[in-house]
């Protein structure tokens, strides 16, 4: 039997932009979602079930040309904990971020209780982050409390 050379796909560097890693890579297309970077029009790359020795299998995305607000990239640490963010400038990695749940969340978790108005009217759903491990969810309307086993992006 001949050798076999590893192989390894070679994705082109950008320029300028946000290197996302350490997605767990079940939750890629609801970190795309809750970025917003379905709707623009940006260069994107992506990659999912990619071998990790932390995750077992991650996903990773590369924006060329967008650079984050905090507020923006922290909404993602709900589904995608251990993400881990690469600025690029001039095709070289100026600064690592890693994510943080935000104290409080808008509009990307549905409610837990089904009786919530913002189940049964165009509410923007509002929660206040009572615990970050394990994440649990306040809602502002309510006061019912969303687990992260109930939890469901919108």
């Amino acid at each position: 039997m001949k050798d076999q050379k590893k192989l390894k796909l070679k994705v082109s560097a950008i320029k300028a932009g946000t290197v996302i890693d350490h997605i767990p890579a079940q939750n890629l297309f609801n970190v795309i979602t809750i970025l917003g970077l379905n709707k623009i029009e940006n260069q994107i790359t992506f990659g999912t079930n990619l071998e990790s020795d932390k995750l077992g299998t991650k996903a990773i995305i590369k924006v060329s040309g967008k650079f984050f607000l905090d507020d923006e990239i922290n909404k993602i640490a709900l589904i995608a904990p251990h993400a881990k963010l690469n600025i690029i400038n001039d095709y070289k990695v100026t600064e690592k971020r890693v994510v943080e749940i935000p104290n409080e969340i808008q509009g990307i978790v549905k409610c837990f209780n089904p009786k919530c108005i913002t189940n049964h009217e165009a509410i923007v759903t509002k929660f206040t982050v009572i615990s970050k491990e394990p994440t649990a969810l306040k809602c502002h309307y309510c006061e019912k409390i969303t687990g992260h086993e109930q939890m469901q992006i919108i």
